[in-house]
């Protein structure tokens, strides 16, 4: 397979993964959690990358429901945030 066709299907996986788990609403940045895992992997060890994308999204998942009208995207991009400036601190 080349690349344009990985892309694809990875697209069209998180896709259907997100309605599958009733977040088809959610936009999915994928290069932003290619990149996070990318950076954590590096910075700490490879299993560390989905690792960290979990708690992030989990952290993310959190606090939309805690906090009243709170943006998932925004949520999202704050956890990391936080989660980037603590691997670039390794």
């Amino acid at each position: 397979m080349d690349r344009e066709e990985d892309e694809r299907r990875l697209r069209d996986w998180a896709e259907r993964l997100a309605a599958e788990l009733g977040m088809s609403e959610v936009p999915i940045d994928i290069d932003a959690v290619l990149g996070l895992a990318g950076r954590v992997a590096h910075a700490v060890v490879r299993p560390a990358a989905p690792v960290s994308t979990f708690l992030v999204g989990y952290a993310a998942g959190l606090a939309v429901g805690s906090q009243a009208g709170s943006v998932p995207e925004d949520e999202i991009r704050a956890r990391m945030a936080t989660a980037l400036l603590l691997a670039a601190r390794l």
